[in-house]
């Protein structure tokens, strides 16, 4: 099967799907959609190789996200509404080698992650947003529980940098309000990381060109397509203009962020075609030609083989 369009990184085996999965994956297939499905602690990662195992349109990425290395808010679009997944949210996970490991000898494994570093709890909006999912989430934390918090989600990024290294896959790295710290960890590591991805950056025009030098691909999500909004972290516009059309990937983390003219529903991976509308709007490409860069972007980085005969 041929792949028109790329998404980088979706979680088609989130429970948001639990429900009707094989029809979201048949209207992507149906699209020429190809996909990652990506894992964010040890059931999630998984699901993901199982969902993978079965549909020819998938691959999968394990490991463990920066959030759920603590006590986290319980979202129920990832988790699903049982007692488990309640209880996981309130405890965490450290990043497990040798169940990852065993993980990423399955074959439709071809990235480790997401993993990095999430600072945006800290943020006075972000908690907001918190309490309004989980009320019960503490709505400030003292200097030493931040350092525990940034302590611990350094731990298991450095765990997964090695790991990725040992495996030979590149990383799906998250960052928010995190930038300054994960660039200081990655450079005496990106020789060893390339090719590897900043999934759904948001970062500043400063961040993206440090990023850049060091060899990193970037991925953009149905944001991108929103309205200008004053004081949005990270001005995609200028930031996807600097980064050559070579070191762009496309994406949708789905079940998140839908981009126009979806906004508000439930994302999917087939809406990643709007994306790439986008993305071939603020390079002065064609639709076409801007997927096509997609898909060899993709081979490139995660060693597919798409299109090919």
């Amino acid at each position: 099967m041929k792949f028109q369009y790329f998404d980088a990184h979706t979680h088609a085996q989130f429970a948001a799907y639990d429900s009707d999965r094989d029809a979201v994956l048949a209207r992507a297939r149906a699209t020429g959609v190809g996909m990652i499905t990506v894992g964010t602690q040890r059931d999630t990662s998984l699901k993901a190789v199982e969902v993978a195992r079965v549909h020819e349109n998938v691959w999968a990425a394990v490991g463990l996200h920066p959030v759920h290395t603590g006590k986290s808010f319980h979202d129920v679009q990832e988790l699903g509404g049982g007692e488990a997944a309640r209880g996981f949210a309130g405890r965490g996970e450290e990043f497990d080698h040798e169940y990852y490991r065993k993980l990423a000898e399955d074959p439709k494994v071809v990235a480790i992650g997401e993993c990095g570093l999430d600072y945006a709890v800290f943020v006075s909006d972000r908690v907001l947003e918190l309490q309004k999912r989980a009320p019960r989430q503490e709505s400030g934390f003292s200097g030493e529980e931040v350092r525990r918090i940034k302590e611990k989600q350094r731990e298991a990024f450095e765990a997964q940098i090695k790991f990725a290294h040992e495996v030979q896959k590149p990383l799906m790295i998250h960052c928010r309000s995190a930038f300054s710290d994960l660039i200081s960890i990655l450079t005496p590591n990106a020789s060893r990381l390339n090719p590897s991805v900043i999934h759904f950056f948001s970062g500043t025009l400063g961040d993206a060109k440090k990023l850049l030098d060091m060899g990193f691909y970037f991925t953009f999500g149905g944001v991108i397509t929103f309205p200008p909004k004053a004081g949005r972290l990270g001005d995609y516009d200028e930031v996807i203009k600097i980064i050559p059309p070579e070191r762009i990937l496309s994406e949708t983390d789905a079940p998140y962020v839908a981009p126009v003219p979806y906004r508000g529903k439930r994302n999917e991976p087939a809406y990643v075609v709007e994306v790439v509308k986008k993305l071939a709007e603020l390079n002065g490409m064609t639709a076409e030609a801007t997927a096509e860069q997609i898909a060899k972007n993709a081979e490139r980085v995660f060693g597919l083989q798409l299109n090919g005969e």
